[in-house]
């Protein structure tokens, strides 16, 4: 009896064994990818029909919401004219962020995925899974939340007709009517627009494209209308003082804007899109980013030159600047541009999602339905009709704006993981497989000091919010320098093939401790979001990921170049 007890608490102990050396195994293992990308004719697969101004477009679309209208102003209040520096420096932030981007869209230039691919590749399958999850969360509640801000000016412009004013109920478009106490919140008009982008995402990438590209393109005409009306209404006496309240209030401005520009990552999810994606997604991602610099300090300069700082609206301050100027048509343009951005924004976000997904459903993460696709559309129709219906039932049936405190967990994830894999790919040593132990140990050695930077740009970021002494930040500063130090003579880089980020691993060390500094001033439940959804995410990865991945699944994806024609 002793010895049968004696054997099942073996085998037990073996199998749990086992199953944990297989979990290992199974997460450690990195995706290797095949360096050509060549094309046929065949029926399955995206088809590259996307070209350079149509990617400038798309990560403008995504970049520039509602928000310039809105947190230009709202920023102003505090940081006064010096909301300006305030964009350029979080604008000079993305730019780092999106020259680590630049190079690895280049140098993945075939395949879907973005950040997770990039993660995939550079780490490993559990790292990957989890960015792809901190994002996906991301992607879906902000969906929701914007698609019933658009929903919300919509009704405002039925409103303009006088049969309809004030008669438009809130379970229609306006918040929304709750139930049980807020749990509740029925909104009808956010799923009817949801399903109207999401009919159109499964027309085609040319479709969904042109209807963006009309869209930006109206938003940016307005914008700089906007600019251009409000110049001759500029007082130059109200930019001083430029900094009223001191230079912190610039620097943490800084941190707030700095999510008005977060978006021109989605142009790396379009690389099997694109027809010329080694010399185009670096443009895309750079041209869009530097678009949106231009427009955001054009609107700071007009909309802090026009009103006194500290007489700005805090719900719709340039709306109102305006208004006071006795300009009010360009506050019905302003709202025009509002749905124009909310919509773009909500289409690429749509798109985005969709790919990732696509790019799960290959490498056998998820299941195998997320990656068909329409053999005569060319687009991941079961992809994207998901992503649609979790975004109509959230923006359906609840207030999603509740949430807004925890997002950009995983663009913060997202661009600082990029940045890491920028790092790691350059290594000579940094063959796959890391057979040798001199190339495990090297590769360590160096995955430590990127850790030991991320560690302490949190570390700053904390001891900034909490307003310690400046010396306790000079420390983490001064160790994350050492570290990065580490990383510049202690390793050996090689030149990659297409765009290369400058200054590697400077760049990429200076864009980690940056986006973990910020990571560190959202609001504690995003932090126990980011725990909570890894502990769920490794749960998932290790009762279906694990056993159903195959990192090699690239080797079957069919690419499509753009008919003839469409090549110039």
């Amino acid at each position: 009896m002793a010895s049968t007890m004696d054997d099942s608490r073996h085998k037990d102990a073996t199998s749990s064994s086992t199953c944990f050396s297989h979990f290992c195994s199974s997460a450690l293992r990195a995706k290797t990818l095949k360096s050509s990308s060549s094309a046929n004719n065949s029926s399955d697969g995206l088809i590259r029909r996307l070209g350079v101004f149509d990617l400038i477009l798309l990560g403008v679309g995504a970049s520039i919401g509602a928000g310039i209208f809105v947190v230009t102003g709202t920023v102003a209040r505090d940081a006064g004219p010096g909301v300006t520096i305030s964009f350029i420096l979080a604008g000079a932030s993305c730019v780092l962020n999106a020259l680590c981007y630049a190079e690895l869209a280049s140098r993945f230039p075939a395949i879907v995925g973005g950040a997770y691919l990039y993660a995939y590749t550079a780490f490993n399958e559990i790292t990957a899974f989890l960015v792809f999850m901190q994002l996906m969360l991301d992607y879906h509640i902000g969906a929701a939340s914007i698609a019933r801000s658009l929903a919300s000016y919509v009704a405002t412009i039925f409103e303009l007709i006088p049969a309809l004013k004030g008669n438009i109920p809130p379970w229609v478009g306006h918040g929304g009517q709750e139930f049980f106490g807020g749990t509740l919140s029925i909104n009808i008009l956010a799923p009817i627009l949801l399903a109207v982008l999401t009919v159109i995402l499964c027309l085609g990438v040319g479709e969904s494209s042109a209807v963006n590209s009309f869209m930006t393109a109206a938003k940016v005409v307005i914008v700089i209308f906007v600019i251009i009306v409000g110049s001759f209404k500029v007082d130059v006496d109200n930019w001083s003082p430029f900094a009223p309240n001191g230079v912190k209030h610039i620097f943490t401005g800084a941190t707030v804007v700095f999510f008005a520009y977060v978006g021109f990552d989605a142009v790396a999810n379009s690389a099997e899109e694109s027809k010329r994606p080694q010399r185009d997604l670096p443009i895309g991602i750079l041209g869009s980013l530097l678009v949106c610099v231009v427009l955001y300090v054009g609107v700071c300069l007009v909309i802090t030159g026009m009103v006194p700082y500290n007489l700005l609206g805090e719900d719709a301050p340039l709306s109102e600047a305006f208004t006071s100027k006795g300009l009010k048509y360009v506050s019905i343009l302003i709202s025009i541009g509002a749905v124009a951005g909310l919509t773009t924004t909500l289409l690429v976000g749509l798109y985005v999602q969709s790919r990732l997904y696509l790019g799960l459903g290959r490498d056998g993460l998820l299941p195998s339905i997320f990656a068909k696709v329409h053999p005569i559309r060319h687009t991941p129709i079961h992809s994207q009709i998901w992503v649609g219906i979790v975004a109509a039932v959230l923006g359906g049936l609840f207030n999603v704006h509740i949430l807004s405190h925890i997002l950009s967990v995983g663009s913060l994830t997202g661009y600082s993981v990029v940045a890491a894999c920028v790092v790691t790919l350059r290594w000579k040593n940094n063959t796959g497989n890391r057979v040798s132990s001199k190339c495990i140990s090297t590769w360590c050695e160096g995955v430590l000091c990127i850790f030991l930077v991320a560690c302490c740009g949190f570390a700053a970021g904390v001891l900034y919010r909490f307003g310690t002494p400046f010396i306790f930040m000079i420390v983490a500063v001064v160790i994350a320098i050492m570290a990065c130090a580490a990383l510049c003579f202690r390793q050996a880089y090689s030149d990659p093939p297409g765009f290369s980020c400058p200054w590697v691993p400077i760049v990429p060390s200076v864009c980690i401790f940056f986006n973990i500094f910020l990571f560190a001033q959202l609001h504690y439940e995003a932090w126990i979001r980011f725990i909570i959804l890894s502990i769920v995410s490794v749960g998932i990865y290790a009762f279906y990921g694990q056993y159903h991945a195959n990192p090699r699944s690239d080797e079957t994806i069919i690419y499509h170049m753009a008919p003839e024609e469409d090549r110039h």
